[in-house]
């Protein structure tokens, strides 16, 4: 039976400090963009590849429409990841400006546009056919932006915009670790640094979803997520120029600490939301009590 090597010397070696480490599902990132939105963008070539020979006002039109139609790609592109991100939270508010409508009205403009460039006599009712198609087919395909904010029934609006602001710096100090530590070139290092963001962003989502949590968590999604983020820096640094394998015990040992701070701010914050839940059932159940209602 084959069997895969590794040891001390194999690029994935974790050495004991992995054997020690619970393995959980890590997150996979994968861009909601997908080549359906990408392969938009080719249309605009061929519209101006073939409108230099029809004179300089259906070049003028071509240029138009495609300036239209790469502006279309561009917004779905943007609306797709504003979607996305609006999807894997359980408390959103509706994206401010709905990208991927703006999209299909532009892809309907580009379309029109591109019908204008080659007509050889003057009609307008043609272009508007093709560009209402063509939007009503982009908005078929991609569909509509969320149109209404989720999760957010009861929720104070002012402290769920600071718990947004503070999710949002979070996001992008695992975002900017997860791209540093490359630069170490150490896959068992950026596997554990996966498993950490998994953690932290466990934390971030009950914050998202009680936002009483923030004055609590606001420690471990700013100083130190910024002092992990400074950290892995460095690390990715020394590491690339000099393999030094007590800086990867090192900053290894950082993140086991890190995960077992993060993790038990989590289950912290779950106890405390499930003693509130405790309390105000008890406080209902003796209000009905005293009203003549009992529950068995």
């Amino acid at each position: 039976m084959a069997k895969r090597y590794g040891g001390r010397f194999s690029p994935d070696d974790n050495s004991d400090q992995a054997a020690n480490t619970p393995t959980r599902a890590r997150r996979v990132d994968v861009d909601p963009v997908g080549g359906r939105a990408n392969v938009l963008f080719i249309p605009a070539i061929p519209l101006v590849a073939t409108s230099f020979s029809d004179g300089p006002f259906a070049l003028m039109f071509a240029l138009l429409g495609a300036a239209s139609l790469t502006l279309a790609a561009w917004l779905l592109r943007s609306g797709l990841r504003a979607e996305a991100a609006y999807d894997a939270r359980k408390v959103a508010r509706r994206p401010a400006l709905p990208r991927k409508i703006i999209a299909a009205g532009f892809s309907g403009i580009g379309t029109a546009l591109a019908v204008i460039a080659h007509l050889n006599s003057f009609d307008i009712v043609s272009p508007l056919i093709y560009g209402l198609a063509a939007a009503g087919l982009h908005i078929t395909a991609f569909g509509l932006d969320p149109m209404r904010n989720k999760g957010m029934d009861g929720i104070d609006t002012f402290q769920q915009d600071r718990v947004a602001r503070v999710v949002d710096e979070a996001e992008k100090h695992l975002t900017t670790m997860r791209e540093t530590i490359a630069r170490a070139g150490d896959r068992a290092s950026a596997a554990r640094l996966e498993d950490f963001s998994a953690t932290a962003r466990d934390l971030i989502r009950t914050v998202e979803e009680d936002p009483r949590d923030l004055t609590a968590a606001r420690k471990y999604l700013g100083v130190y997520l910024k002092g992990a983020r400074d950290a892995t820096a460095k690390f990715a640094d020394i590491y690339s120029r000099t393999r030094d394998a007590q800086a990867r015990t090192d900053y290894l040992a950082l993140l086991d600490d890190l995960e077992k701070n993060f993790a038990a701010r989590n289950r912290k914050s779950l106890l405390e939301d499930r003693s509130d839940l405790t309390v105000e059932i008890d406080v209902l159940r003796e209000r009905l009590s005293r009203e003549g209602v009992r529950l068995e």
